[in-house]
């Protein structure tokens, strides 16, 4: 099954962030980073329609996968993309991401499962097939759970939980594999997650996306030296969601 959405027409990007140096946009669900072979048909690409928008070219960073949405950094110079890059090899930019997740999640747990890497079959045909898994840990940290009387399957009650993701590598699909490997799919993860619960949540929330969001991305400024924390806003759906679940509604909580 694709992750190929219905065709949208995005309207300008919401920036988050911006100084001479870089700025960050709030990626919609479903937009891509850039332009890929892999989905010619595509014409709206984050990177040139920040480009347009801005009148300058724009230098990325590090990429969210495509049915992510929230905090994308970008850089406004060659230069600043080096520097900024340095900071993500060394690991001293804090990434944060909310989940919603099928099941219980556990108050808290750091997982420390390396990963074989995905490869496609086509953009990845004369890669290392047998490359050894890569070190990846992440932090996760339960913040509401609720059940509903609804049965679906063998369980007489469907349980969900929003979880506080704090990856410490940058693996491919590192949060929807370790989240899996939990047993706590994402809600909408056509591939790792669970089709039944993604089916639900389409019918009765009129969801079609990966709940899967990127709301903060914390760094010391490689020129100014100061602590900078940008966020990124959940959005109505998710929030009304969120209250149909019984949790907290306010942007705040969250």
């Amino acid at each position: 099954m694709s992750e190929r959405p219905e065709p949208i027409e995005y309207g300008e990007l919401a920036i988050l962030y911006q100084d001479e140096n870089y700025v960050a946009i709030n990626k919609p669900s479903g937009l891509l980073v850039h332009r890929s072979f892999l989905d010619k048909h595509e014409t709206q690409f984050a990177m040139q329609m920040l480009r347009d928008q801005l009148g300058q070219h724009v230098f990325p960073v590090h990429r969210l996968d495509r049915p992510t949405s929230g905090v994308l950094l970008f850089a406004l110079s060659s230069e600043a993309a080096r520097d900024m890059n340095q900071l993500f090899i060394e690991g001293t930019i804090a990434k944060r991401y909310l989940a919603l997740v099928r099941g219980f999640a556990p108050e808290s747990v750091f997982l420390d499962k390396p990963l074989k890497e995905e490869l496609d079959k086509i953009a990845d045909k004369f890669a290392d097939q047998d490359k050894a898994p890569q070190e990846a840990q992440t932090q996760f940290n339960c913040l509401h759970q609720a059940a509903l009387p609804i049965p679906i399957g063998k369980y007489p009650t469907v349980r969900y939980s929003l979880v506080e993701c704090f990856p410490k590598t940058g693996r491919k699909h590192q949060i929807r594999r370790h989240l899996k490997h939990l047993s706590l799919p994402i809600i909408g993860d056509v591939n790792h997650g669970d089709n039944q619960h993604n089916q639900f949540f389409r019918e009765h929330f009129e969801l079609r996306r990966l709940m899967l969001f990127a709301t903060e991305l914390s760094f010391v400024h490689p020129y100014t030296h100061k602590p900078i924390t940008i966020k990124a806003p959940l959005g109505e759906d998710m929030l009304k969601i969120c209250q149909q679940l019984g949790w907290p509604d306010q942007e705040k909580d969250y």
